[in-house]
């Protein structure tokens, strides 16, 4: 059963953690994410993670709304105290969780600080990945003991 930790290790390299602090506006947020290509920023303060925001958060909280990004403040958007993984828990639970309380992203945290950030895509990727190999092993086990 694949970790946490060897999805984030299957992930492109450099992965940096992309976050901003509670008092950055939602436009950093969002410029944030659209250059390093992700739909989610880290909020810490320090090394402590207090929250998360996503797009949806951005598009839902704030622009539909129809306030100004560049006047709020990340720290009124965020969800506050996220739910969070350890690099030992396995990814199968991470996909329960994520189908079951219906959010995309799951921070990552080791001793308390996070190293990480898995989403759903990542998750449904080491699935296929997984699929793959087990295919692979059943059609040389196939071929091994068939005609």
């Amino acid at each position: 059963m694949t970790t946490v930790k060897t999805c984030l290790a299957q992930k492109p390299q450099p992965t940096t953690l992309v976050s901003v602090g509670p008092e950055d506006l939602v436009v950093t947020a969002l410029q944030l994410m659209r250059e390093k290509h992700v739909r989610s920023v880290m909020v810490l303060d320090g090394q402590q993670l207090l929250g998360i925001v996503t797009q949806g958060d951005c598009a839902i909280k704030v622009l539909l709304p129809g306030h100004d990004a560049k006047e709020v403040r990340v720290k009124e958007i965020m969800t506050s105290k996220p739910m969070t993984v350890k690099p030992t828990d396995p990814l199968e639970a991470c996909m329960g969780l994520m189908a079951s309380r219906n959010f995309r992203h799951l921070p990552v945290l080791d001793a308390g600080r996070v190293v990480g950030v898995i989403s759903i895509g990542d998750v449904v990727k080491d699935r296929i990945r997984e699929m793959g190999q087990q295919i692979n092993f059943l059609e040389t086990y196939i071929k091994g003991h068939g005609a």
